[in-house]
Protein backbone atom coordinates (compact mmCIF):
# COMPACT_ATOMS: atom_id res chain seq x y z
CA UNK A 1 0.00 0.00 0.00
CA UNK A 2 1.49 2.80 -1.24
CA UNK A 3 0.62 6.48 1.19
CA UNK A 4 0.43 9.81 -0.95
CA UNK A 5 1.38 13.31 0.57
CA UNK A 6 -2.07 14.07 1.59
CA UNK A 7 -2.64 10.91 3.74
CA UNK A 8 0.66 11.66 5.60
CA UNK A 9 -0.04 15.19 6.45
CA UNK A 10 -3.60 14.27 8.02
CA UNK A 11 -1.16 11.02 10.12
CA UNK A 12 1.21 14.03 10.96
CA UNK A 13 -1.69 16.11 12.17
CA UNK A 14 -3.32 13.24 14.24
CA UNK A 15 0.05 12.13 15.89
CA UNK A 16 0.43 15.57 16.70
CA UNK A 17 -2.92 16.50 18.49
CA UNK A 18 -2.48 13.09 20.38
CA UNK A 19 0.77 14.21 21.61
CA UNK A 20 -0.61 17.40 22.89
CA UNK A 21 -3.59 15.50 24.60
CA UNK A 22 -1.42 13.68 26.16
CA UNK A 23 0.83 16.06 27.66
CA UNK A 24 -2.22 18.04 28.81
CA UNK A 25 -4.18 15.40 30.41
CA UNK A 26 -0.71 14.32 32.16
CA UNK A 27 0.30 18.01 33.37
CA UNK A 28 -3.53 18.33 34.87
CA UNK A 29 -3.08 14.67 36.45
CA UNK A 30 -0.43 14.23 38.17
CA UNK A 31 0.12 15.85 41.21
CA UNK A 32 4.31 16.34 41.10
CA UNK A 33 3.31 18.91 38.33
CA UNK A 34 1.32 20.87 40.29
CA UNK A 35 2.55 24.05 41.42
CA UNK A 36 0.92 27.00 43.45
CA UNK A 37 0.75 30.61 42.84
CA UNK A 38 3.39 32.65 45.04
CA UNK A 39 0.11 33.99 46.95
CA UNK A 40 -3.86 33.45 46.75
CA UNK A 41 -3.98 37.16 46.54
CA UNK A 42 -1.95 38.22 43.82
CA UNK A 43 -3.77 41.37 43.01
CA UNK A 44 -3.92 42.72 46.63
CA UNK A 45 -0.42 41.87 46.68
CA UNK A 46 0.40 43.84 43.23
CA UNK A 47 -1.21 47.57 44.95
CA UNK A 48 1.37 47.03 47.63
CA UNK A 49 4.15 46.80 45.57
CA UNK A 50 5.44 50.39 45.71
CA UNK A 51 5.20 49.84 49.43
CA UNK A 52 8.05 47.05 48.76
CA UNK A 53 10.20 49.31 46.64
CA UNK A 54 9.98 52.39 49.26
CA UNK A 55 10.92 49.65 51.67
CA UNK A 56 14.12 48.07 49.94
CA UNK A 57 15.35 51.48 49.11
CA UNK A 58 15.13 52.30 53.08
CA UNK A 59 17.37 49.12 53.33
CA UNK A 60 19.88 50.13 50.86
CA UNK A 61 21.05 53.64 53.10
CA UNK A 62 21.55 51.25 56.08
CA UNK A 63 25.41 51.11 56.70
CA UNK A 64 25.34 47.68 56.86
CA UNK A 65 22.18 45.37 55.63
CA UNK A 66 20.11 42.14 57.18
CA UNK A 67 22.53 39.04 56.60
CA UNK A 68 22.11 35.46 56.48
CA UNK A 69 24.18 32.22 56.80
CA UNK A 70 23.44 28.51 57.00
CA UNK A 71 24.33 27.12 60.46
CA UNK A 72 24.37 24.20 62.06
CA UNK A 73 21.48 24.70 63.82
CA UNK A 74 19.53 26.55 60.83
CA UNK A 75 19.54 29.84 59.64
CA UNK A 76 20.82 32.03 61.39
CA UNK A 77 19.69 36.28 60.47
CA UNK A 78 21.90 38.95 61.35
CA UNK A 79 20.53 42.54 61.93
CA UNK A 80 22.63 45.67 61.35
CA UNK A 81 25.23 45.66 64.57
CA UNK A 82 24.59 49.57 64.82
CA UNK A 83 21.16 49.67 65.55
CA UNK A 84 19.43 48.92 68.96
CA UNK A 85 18.04 45.53 69.05
CA UNK A 86 15.20 46.10 70.83
CA UNK A 87 13.58 48.50 68.80
CA UNK A 88 13.92 46.14 65.68
CA UNK A 89 10.38 44.71 64.99
CA UNK A 90 8.72 42.99 61.73
CA UNK A 91 8.43 39.38 60.46
CA UNK A 92 10.50 36.84 58.45
CA UNK A 93 7.80 35.06 55.83
CA UNK A 94 9.61 31.65 54.43
CA UNK A 95 7.82 30.98 50.89
CA UNK A 96 8.74 27.61 49.44
CA UNK A 97 8.18 27.85 45.87
CA UNK A 98 7.54 24.06 45.46
CA UNK A 99 5.00 23.37 48.75
CA UNK A 100 2.70 25.65 49.86
CA UNK A 101 2.12 24.12 53.10
CA UNK A 102 5.64 24.66 54.02
CA UNK A 103 5.53 28.12 54.06
CA UNK A 104 6.21 30.14 57.62
CA UNK A 105 6.01 33.29 59.01
CA UNK A 106 8.09 34.12 61.68
CA UNK A 107 7.80 37.31 64.11
CA UNK A 108 11.22 38.71 65.65
CA UNK A 109 12.21 39.21 68.35
CA UNK A 110 15.59 39.69 69.31
CA UNK A 111 17.78 39.01 72.63
CA UNK A 112 20.70 40.07 70.58
CA UNK A 113 21.12 40.94 66.70
CA UNK A 114 20.83 37.39 65.92
CA UNK A 115 17.22 35.56 65.10
CA UNK A 116 17.79 31.81 64.50
CA UNK A 117 15.16 30.45 62.31
CA UNK A 118 15.40 26.26 63.59
CA UNK A 119 16.83 23.63 61.02
CA UNK A 120 13.43 20.94 62.27
CA UNK A 121 11.43 23.18 60.43
CA UNK A 122 12.88 23.89 56.89
CA UNK A 123 13.90 21.29 54.34
CA UNK A 124 16.72 21.24 51.86
CA UNK A 125 15.81 23.37 48.96
CA UNK A 126 15.36 26.74 47.66
CA UNK A 127 13.19 28.86 49.72
CA UNK A 128 12.45 32.74 48.98
CA UNK A 129 12.84 35.03 52.27
CA UNK A 130 11.33 38.29 52.80
CA UNK A 131 12.36 40.06 55.98
CA UNK A 132 9.74 42.57 56.55
CA UNK A 133 11.23 44.55 59.87
CA UNK A 134 10.62 47.99 61.02
CA UNK A 135 13.36 50.02 63.21
CA UNK A 136 12.86 53.84 64.50
CA UNK A 137 9.09 54.13 62.53
CA UNK A 138 11.25 53.45 59.22
CA UNK A 139 10.55 50.22 57.15
CA UNK A 140 12.91 47.87 56.12
CA UNK A 141 12.70 44.45 53.43
CA UNK A 142 14.96 42.40 52.63
CA UNK A 143 14.29 39.53 50.09
CA UNK A 144 16.45 36.95 48.60
CA UNK A 145 16.01 33.61 46.85
CA UNK A 146 18.48 30.41 49.18
CA UNK A 147 19.16 27.18 49.18
CA UNK A 148 19.42 25.43 52.33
Amino acid sequence: MRINWGVGIVIAFVLFIAFIMFFVIKMNTEDKYDHDLVTDEYYKEELNYQDAIDKESNAKTLKTDVKWKKSADGILIEFPSDLDHKKISGKVFLYRPSNKQLDMEIPISLSDHYLLIPDDRLLDGRWNISIDWKYNQMEYLFKEEIVY
